[in-house]
């Protein structure tokens, strides 16, 4: 390690503030701007990155522009021609629903000479909740809770609202047309699929309506009949990929989880550990991958087998919480409990989990901390692992161990990182 002072939690935290420092738009926004057109630029935009990204297009921009953009409340900085909205995340509300028709608004009776530049980021599908017609704010909150208690992925759960929404699934683009669109992503999403991303706002969408039928069969959800009704209808298909609206789209992913690995990586590199990145696409129950982590992590540290420490193991992706039981949740801090009750005490592994967007679940905290003695301080303070892991409470959990990862609005999001630190 660098120093004394460096110890294994202080490490892990500079490799997880690496990783987000590689995603802030400051760094990779400029780089990806398109030439200026002959008539007017229009910005729009929503994420929990998106108001950063703004900003770094203003602080980068020749000409003149304007526009409006939607992000998380909490997440706004300063703009100068750019208005910055704030609305609700993960449960979208009325702010988000006139956001989007601002945003929808604002790109209407535009020619080939404009351009519009969209700055899309994680968290757009709940920042911009404007159902179809037939639909309300209600039923696209009610749908949201269900889809997010459900344990469905986030593909299956931009499925479905993309197929309820006014906006998302290539409608923003198809209103634009015939403007020219260029769409900067900061990718959240195992796999970097643009139509996964805020879902897919300005691409053709390739699913149908009874695709998210039967994602919402499948997880038996219950929803509110006007969206039964409306799926199994047809009536609320998305614009599709090859629809002449969508001609020239020009889409171009500026961060993603797979460089926020490499950026950490590098920490730890230079850190005297060597670095394996295992996937930037983990998906499944996040104790399901905290078990088997565990056992992927022990074999390093008695076999030397499929790596020799001292080493880190680096993961992205989204992993998934079917909630059963009453406490706080969060997938990053549930994939750290279930670790740590598999490792049992495993000496030399430590582990940090976070959200990069600094929010995991619904809590205003970004992960939790796991060292070998995480369990016995646990159990010395009257607290059963087993009990916090069946609750859904790593939050608590961590949180009584004084272990929880607070950032703050880290203005960006490039999903879940996690790593495990095996010591010689």
């Amino acid at each position: 390690m660098n120093s004394a002072a460096d110890t294994p939690r202080d490490l892990l935290r500079r490799m997880f503030d690496a990783a987000i420092a590689s995603a802030q738009p400051e760094h990779c926004v400029p780089q990806f701007l398109p030439p200026a057109p002959s008539g007017r630029v229009v910005v729009v935009g929503a994420g929990k990155a998106s108001a950063a990204m703004a900003r770094a297009v203003e602080d980068h921009w020749p000409g003149p522009l304007s526009g409006l953009v939607v992000t998380r409340y909490g997440y706004a900085v300063p703009c100068r021609r750019i208005t910055i909205l704030e609305s609700a995340h993960p449960v979208p509300d009325a702010a988000g629903l006139d956001a989007a028709r601002r945003i929808l608004a604002s790109v209407q009776g535009l020619s080939p000479e404009d351009l519009v530049l969209c700055l899309i980021s994680g968290g757009g599908s709940a920042l911009l909740p404007l159902p179809l017609d037939g639909l309300t704010l209600e039923d696209k909150q009610a749908v949201n809770r269900a889809l997010l208690a459900s344990g469905a992925t986030i593909t299956e759960m931009n499925c479905v609202r993309r197929h309820l929404s006014a906006i998302k699934g290539g409608r923003l683009a198809a209103a634009c047309h015939p403007a020219r669109v260029v769409t900067l992503l900061i990718s959240d999403v195992p796999g970097d699929n643009p139509t996964d991303i805020a879902s897919g706002p300005t691409v053709g969408d390739p699913t149908r309506c009874a695709d998210a039928l039967a994602i919402i069969r499948r997880y038996r959800i219950a929803v509110p009949p006007g969206v039964f009704d409306m799926l199994e209808s047809g009536s609320s298909e998305t614009v599709k990929p090859g629809d002449p609206r969508l001609a020239g789209i020009d889409t171009r992913i500026i961060a993603a989880p797979q460089k926020a690995l490499e950026a950490a990586a590098a920490v730890a590199e230079a850190a005297g550990f060597t670095a394996h990145i295992l996937s930037d696409a983990i998906e499944g129950e996040a104790r399901d991958v905290g078990t088997v982590l565990a056992g992927l992590a022990r074999q390093v540290a008695r076999r030397g087998q499929p790596f020799k420490a001292p080493c880190v193991l680096l993961s992205g992706g989204e992993t998934t919480v079917t909630i059963k039981g009453p406490g706080r949740g969060g997938r990053n801090v549930e994939f750290l409990l279930a670790l740590g009750i598999a490792l049992e005490g495993e000496p030399g592994i430590h582990a940090l989990a976070g959200d990069t967007d600094g929010v995991d679940g619904m809590e205003e905290i970004a992960g939790a901390y796991l060292a070998p003695d995480s369990l016995a301080r646990a159990w010395e303070k009257g607290i059963r692992p087993k009990d916090s892991l069946a609750n859904n409470d790593g939050h608590g959990f961590f949180e009584a161990l004084g272990d929880q990862v607070i950032t703050g609005p880290t203005l960006t999001n490039v999903n879940d990182f996690r790593a495990i630190l095996i010591g010689a």
